[in-house]
């Protein structure tokens, strides 16, 4: 069963599980009790049903706290030096890394949320409360952006390295603060790390267009994503940047992965359950996931890549992130398969205390990602100036763990104690933090 099935209500219309409704509705009730007037009603035609189900207020779907908690902290270990966690995340086994997981997961319970609000409340109530979300997860990249540029430039000063300024690509701030700072309120100008924020707030911008038109035509939808990502590659589209270059996350391609996010919260995955289940779907997906595991071996043993021939190597290279690679594309899915298959919505594991942390976090995202990105830079600044060895590698990004589950388990006491007499009012609209903040 995959969580489309956990997570959706009402049957899509024209499938077997809507007909099969219709039929013991139909049969529940007697012919000859029917009025004259329902009689009549039933023969004028119906109105035009959504083709997506209705999402059903319950409870948190845990797996994609406990997934997008997992991405967050890869994120915060990916952008420290190299150190012993580092091997731990996913990239150094495969194309895809934690940025994947992150923005499926986001397009995933953004629609979850914000698709209900679409079918019960209407387009107008729905863009407005995407647009608040908007605006506050933009708000909260300025505030990071100002608190980033504060750490980096309090550091380099106070121990007279101009090296950070340039390393955490800051020094076109400094040398015309003031037309960056308009740049940096554009999304257009961002220091290391801070690729993401703007990514998700366009994305999220595109959201209400996408619901509109996967209320009735989901397939088209996803159909038109697809060749929006054909026509970037075709003709090489992108954001630029300030004060050179381009987005290091090219929206125009990664939208392909939230919008499958948001098309299977809305049914898609529910479609696809005979293909997920399918002892082929899983073989394949094991075939490609041990082949790119073995690309990714040829990187660090160079040895290995004698074994590979040149045609593939010659197609397959570069691998490109900031477009979304078609290969990093295929090898998130086909993690993605293997997860929905292997780790079902009612795992007992999901309740254990383990996994609590990892589930915290990823319940308070937008938060613990921005505490991610100031952590680590601190991390950064600990291991250049105090000590590089091993231990103090494994020991930052072990205390830098333990700091955001504590924000977590903070924040989330705030709201389930300290606030309690706004929670009917959240739960009633749609949890902002399920919608996939940061």
């Amino acid at each position: 069963m995959t969580i489309a099935d956990q997570v959706t209500g009402l049957p899509i219309a024209g499938t077997a599980d809507a007909k099969s409704l219709d039929a013991k509705s139909s049969d529940a009730k007697s012919s000859d009790a029917k009025p004259v007037e329902a009689k009549a009603l039933e023969a004028k035609p119906r109105a035009a049903a959504p083709a997506i189900t209705l999402p059903v207020i319950g409870e948190r779907e845990l797996r994609l706290d406990l997934f997008r908690g997992l991405a967050l902290w890869l994120i915060f270990i990916d952008h420290l030096p190299p150190n012993l966690l580092t091997w731990f995340t996913i990239r150094n086994y495969g194309f895809s890394d934690a940025t994947e997981i992150f923005i499926f997961i986001s397009g995933y319970t953004a629609a979850f949320v914000y698709g209900r609000a679409m079918l019960d409340s209407g387009v107008v109530i729905a863009t407005a409360r995407i647009l608040r979300r908007v605006w506050q997860i933009y708000v909260a990249h300025v505030f990071l952006f100002t608190i980033f540029l504060a750490e980096i430039s309090y550091v380099a000063t106070s121990f007279e390295n101009p090296l950070y300024t340039e390393e955490m690509g800051i020094m076109d701030f400094l040398k015309q603060p003031d037309v960056t700072i308009v740049q940096a309120l554009l999304l257009r100008f961002r220091p290391v790390n801070m690729d993401v924020l703007p990514l998700y707030i366009v994305l999220m911008l595109a959201l209400p267009l996408i619901l509109w038109l996967m209320k009735w035509k989901p397939d088209l939808t996803l159909g038109l994503s697809v060749a929006l990502y054909a026509v970037t590659w075709q003709f090489d589209l992108y954001f630029s940047a300030y004060p050179n270059g381009f987005w290091a996350f090219n929206p125009l391609a990664w939208q392909l992965l939230f919008v499958f996010g948001a098309w299977c919260a809305l049914g898609g995955a529910r479609r696809m359950s005979r293909i997920l289940a399918s002892p082929v779907t899983m073989w394949i997906s094991i075939a490609y996931l041990a082949a790119a595991f073995y690309v990714t071996l040829t990187w660090y043993v160079p040895q290995l890549s004698h074994f590979m021939p040149k045609r593939i190597e010659q197609w397959m290279y570069p691998i490109d992130k900031t477009d979304l690679d078609v290969l990093r594309f295929t090898h998130f899915l086909a993690l993605a398969a293997l997860t929905v298959r292997f780790l079902p919505r009612d795992w007992p594991g999901l309740k254990s205390p383990l996994l609590r942390p990892l589930i915290l976090c990823g319940q308070h995202s937008l938060e613990i990602f921005c505490l991610g990105v100031f952590l680590a830079f601190a991390g950064h600044f600990i291991l250049a100036e105090v000590s590089g060895g091993p231990g103090m590698h494994a020991l930052i990004s072990l205390c830098g763990i333990l700091i955001m589950w504590a924000m977590a388990w903070v924040i989330s006491w705030y709201k389930q104690v300290a606030d309690k007499s706004g929670s009917k009012t959240k739960n009633a609209v749609g949890n902002a933090d399920l919608a996939g903040g940061g």
